[in-house]
Protein backbone atom coordinates (compact mmCIF):
# COMPACT_ATOMS: atom_id res chain seq x y z
CA UNK A 1 0.00 0.00 0.00
CA UNK A 2 1.42 3.55 -0.96
CA UNK A 3 0.96 6.75 1.41
CA UNK A 4 2.08 9.72 -0.24
CA UNK A 5 3.71 9.57 -3.30
CA UNK A 6 6.27 7.40 -2.37
CA UNK A 7 6.47 5.66 1.28
CA UNK A 8 4.71 2.33 1.69
CA UNK A 9 2.79 1.83 4.96
CA UNK A 10 5.37 -0.36 7.63
CA UNK A 11 3.59 -3.64 8.51
CA UNK A 12 2.85 -3.99 12.43
CA UNK A 13 6.10 -5.82 12.71
CA UNK A 14 8.36 -3.05 11.16
CA UNK A 15 5.80 0.10 13.11
CA UNK A 16 6.98 -2.62 16.55
CA UNK A 17 10.45 -2.22 15.66
CA UNK A 18 10.74 1.55 15.59
CA UNK A 19 10.15 1.50 19.05
CA UNK A 20 13.57 1.72 20.77
CA UNK A 21 14.93 3.72 17.78
CA UNK A 22 17.38 6.31 19.19
CA UNK A 23 17.26 9.99 17.83
CA UNK A 24 20.76 11.33 17.11
CA UNK A 25 20.62 14.04 18.77
CA UNK A 26 23.09 17.52 19.33
CA UNK A 27 23.17 20.55 21.22
CA UNK A 28 20.92 23.49 21.70
CA UNK A 29 22.01 26.57 22.93
CA UNK A 30 19.26 29.04 24.37
CA UNK A 31 20.70 32.08 23.10
CA UNK A 32 19.26 35.46 24.60
CA UNK A 33 17.93 36.63 21.38
CA UNK A 34 15.88 33.51 20.44
CA UNK A 35 14.52 33.37 24.12
CA UNK A 36 13.37 36.98 23.35
CA UNK A 37 11.72 36.25 20.25
CA UNK A 38 9.98 33.07 21.38
CA UNK A 39 9.04 34.96 24.84
CA UNK A 40 7.68 38.27 22.83
CA UNK A 41 5.66 36.25 20.93
CA UNK A 42 4.17 34.58 23.86
CA UNK A 43 3.78 38.13 25.46
CA UNK A 44 6.14 36.74 28.88
CA UNK A 45 8.62 37.76 30.06
CA UNK A 46 12.07 36.32 31.23
CA UNK A 47 13.48 38.58 33.72
CA UNK A 48 14.79 35.84 35.93
CA UNK A 49 17.16 34.38 33.50
CA UNK A 50 14.80 31.07 33.35
CA UNK A 51 13.50 30.17 30.15
CA UNK A 52 9.78 29.18 29.60
CA UNK A 53 8.91 25.40 29.61
CA UNK A 54 7.79 26.15 25.72
CA UNK A 55 11.02 26.12 24.79
CA UNK A 56 12.39 22.63 25.81
CA UNK A 57 9.98 21.28 22.63
CA UNK A 58 11.16 24.06 21.17
CA UNK A 59 15.29 23.39 21.50
CA UNK A 60 14.69 19.07 21.90
CA UNK A 61 12.81 19.12 18.64
CA UNK A 62 15.87 21.47 16.82
CA UNK A 63 18.58 19.68 18.06
CA UNK A 64 16.67 16.01 17.67
CA UNK A 65 19.53 15.57 14.92
CA UNK A 66 16.78 14.39 12.13
CA UNK A 67 14.40 17.06 10.56
CA UNK A 68 10.71 17.02 10.53
CA UNK A 69 10.82 14.92 6.86
CA UNK A 70 13.58 12.26 7.79
CA UNK A 71 11.79 11.60 10.96
CA UNK A 72 8.04 11.04 9.26
CA UNK A 73 10.15 8.76 6.43
CA UNK A 74 11.45 6.36 9.22
CA UNK A 75 7.52 6.27 10.23
CA UNK A 76 6.97 5.44 6.48
CA UNK A 77 5.25 8.46 5.69
CA UNK A 78 5.43 12.41 3.83
CA UNK A 79 4.27 15.83 4.91
CA UNK A 80 2.18 15.46 2.53
CA UNK A 81 0.11 12.57 4.24
CA UNK A 82 -1.02 14.94 6.85
CA UNK A 83 1.03 13.83 9.82
CA UNK A 84 -0.83 15.38 12.66
CA UNK A 85 1.12 16.70 16.78
CA UNK A 86 -0.63 13.73 19.27
CA UNK A 87 -0.24 14.51 22.99
CA UNK A 88 2.54 16.20 24.52
CA UNK A 89 3.80 16.14 27.86
CA UNK A 90 6.75 18.34 29.61
CA UNK A 91 8.99 17.64 32.45
CA UNK A 92 10.91 20.15 33.32
CA UNK A 93 13.69 18.87 36.61
CA UNK A 94 15.72 22.31 36.52
CA UNK A 95 14.49 25.35 35.04
CA UNK A 96 16.44 25.93 31.71
CA UNK A 97 18.40 28.75 31.34
CA UNK A 98 19.14 31.53 29.05
CA UNK A 99 22.65 30.91 27.40
CA UNK A 100 23.58 27.75 28.47
CA UNK A 101 24.00 25.01 25.92
CA UNK A 102 21.84 21.43 26.73
CA UNK A 103 22.64 18.32 24.79
CA UNK A 104 19.62 16.38 23.36
CA UNK A 105 19.00 12.89 23.04
CA UNK A 106 16.16 10.67 22.21
CA UNK A 107 14.33 7.76 21.16
CA UNK A 108 10.89 6.31 20.01
CA UNK A 109 8.98 4.84 22.71
CA UNK A 110 5.55 3.91 21.40
CA UNK A 111 4.23 2.80 17.80
CA UNK A 112 1.25 1.77 17.45
CA UNK A 113 -1.93 1.07 14.73
CA UNK A 114 -5.12 1.45 15.06
CA UNK A 115 -8.65 1.69 13.46
CA UNK A 116 -11.39 4.25 13.37
CA UNK A 117 -14.84 3.40 12.67
CA UNK A 118 -14.43 7.22 10.50
CA UNK A 119 -10.79 7.93 10.31
CA UNK A 120 -9.80 4.74 9.22
CA UNK A 121 -6.16 3.09 9.69
CA UNK A 122 -3.95 5.42 11.36
CA UNK A 123 -0.71 5.09 13.31
CA UNK A 124 0.84 6.42 16.65
CA UNK A 125 4.50 7.21 17.29
CA UNK A 126 5.47 8.46 20.65
CA UNK A 127 8.73 9.96 21.22
CA UNK A 128 10.92 11.38 24.06
CA UNK A 129 13.70 13.63 23.74
CA UNK A 130 15.91 14.44 26.95
CA UNK A 131 17.60 17.96 27.30
CA UNK A 132 20.82 17.48 29.92
CA UNK A 133 23.41 20.41 30.90
CA UNK A 134 26.99 20.31 30.02
CA UNK A 135 27.88 18.38 33.35
CA UNK A 136 25.66 15.81 32.51
CA UNK A 137 22.09 17.51 34.63
CA UNK A 138 18.79 16.11 33.14
CA UNK A 139 17.51 18.82 32.86
CA UNK A 140 14.02 18.41 31.04
CA UNK A 141 11.84 16.13 29.07
CA UNK A 142 9.30 15.86 26.26
CA UNK A 143 7.31 13.18 25.16
CA UNK A 144 5.13 13.47 22.36
CA UNK A 145 3.26 11.66 19.78
CA UNK A 146 2.47 11.99 15.78
CA UNK A 147 -0.53 10.84 14.50
CA UNK A 148 0.14 9.14 11.10
CA UNK A 149 -3.01 8.60 8.74
CA UNK A 150 -2.85 5.63 6.71
CA UNK A 151 -4.85 6.15 3.97
CA UNK A 152 -6.62 3.63 2.07
CA UNK A 153 -6.10 1.17 4.48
Amino acid sequence: MTVGTDRTTPGESELDALVGTPFPGGEATLEPWWVHLVLDSMLADSDDGGAHPVLVFLAATGAMGWTWDELFALCGATEADGPMAGETDTVVHHPLQVGETYRVSGEIVSAVRKVGRRTGTFDIVGYRLDLHDGNGVHHASTTNSIVFPRRGN
